[in-house]
């Protein structure tokens, strides 16, 4: 879900030329990272999807955006877009890269979820070219108590490809995809609902709700499918309630569980991490494993600076329960 007042933060850090000078500080919502060679590529909410490099996780260098016009479809969706799009995730799957992102209208499940592929992330080689495959999936005001945002895609054991996706309403859903990873294969009716949270079911379908539970993120780790996911309110400025909790579970489908046992379809979530003073709230992470270390990233609202959100990256320990904390 995206304040307008966030808005603004992207437009004006939209200034920030391509190829500029590296910068150590990135404004950012909802990140994710894969690498290719030796470079880190960032991907993030923004106007066409922002894209950042970098050799050492620290010193980031902005680059072209993935779309330079809105997807042609996007408008069917969501009339009022204008192409500032949500909450990517990426991976490579036989030698292509397939960037998921996230179109809709604030407040409103007038929402898709779409897939564009790449031979690389290097702007500079021949083959570079962003192919988009138009809907995964989308829903519909009315029609759907749940929301076609916050993609990410996890491969199981049997490397099987699983989409999980979600925010307020009833909750955040999981769902397989076909081979080609370009649309899923089975219904809403035979989808996983992985995490919820209550949500008073006199408001209208329409309404998001009060559940406040979105952006799943799965991460496999000593045997296990650990399911990350934001809880509360983001893009609030000083106002954020952003925090990460976590579950975990044996198989990809669930049930995800936290540390006391309860369910994740009930309301659980183990803490990661949340706001201190420095940062009012922090969320909408992705996880990874980089030269053997357990990263987290996601965005947090700096007290020190007007309340702009920010990339944060910080390691990973595990207790001896196997549980992940997070210094913030």
């Amino acid at each position: 879900m995206k304040n307008h007042l966030i808005l603004i933060f992207y437009f004006a850090f939209s200034i920030i030329a391509y190829g500029q000078e590296k910068v150590t500080e990135v404004p950012a919502h909802d990140p994710v990272m894969v690498k290719e060679g030796d470079k880190y590529f960032l991907f993030t909410t923004g106007l066409g999807i922002s894209v950042w490099s970098s050799d050492d996780m620290n010193s980031w260098q902005r680059e072209k955006p993935v779309f330079t016009e809105a997807p042609a479809w996007a408008k069917s969706v969501a009339p009022d877009f204008k192409n500032h799009i949500w909450a990517p995730d990426v991976i490579l799957h036989e030698n292509t890269y397939y960037l998921y992102y996230s179109v809709s209208s604030f407040a409103k499940n007038t929402s898709a979820i779409g897939v564009a592929t790449n031979k690389t992330l290097d702007s500079s080689s021949p083959e570079y070219k962003w192919e988009d495959h138009g809907i995964v999936i989308q829903s519909v005001p009315g029609r759907d108590l749940w929301n076609a945002i916050d993609p990410h895609i996890i491969k199981d054991d049997n490397g099987t490809a699983w989409m999980s996706f979600g925010s307020f309403w009833n909750g955040l859903k999981l769902v397989k995809l076909a081979d080609d990873l370009l649309s899923v294969e089975i219904g809403p009716e035979d989808w996983f609902t992985i995490a919820r949270r209550e949500r008073t079911f006199t408001l209208d379908d329409r309404d998001p709700g009060d559940g406040a539970v979105e952006a799943p993120f799965i991460f496999r780790k000593n045997g296990e499918y650990y399911l990350f996911v934001s809880f509360d309110l983001c893009c609030r400025g000083d106002k954020s309630t952003y925090k990460i909790v976590v579950g975990r579970s044996d198989t990809v489908q669930g049930p995800y569980v936290d540390r006391e046992g309860t369910s994740m379809f009930e309301g659980g979530g183990t803490l990661v991490v949340e706001g201190n003073k420095d940062w009012y709230g922090v969320g909408h992470n992705s996880t990874y494993t980089f030269d053997g270390k357990d990263f987290l990233l996601f965005h947090g609202y700096e007290a020190a600076n007007e309340a702009r959100p920010k990339l944060l990256i910080r390691a990973i320990e595990w207790d001896e329960d196997g549980w992940p904390t997070v210094k913030l």
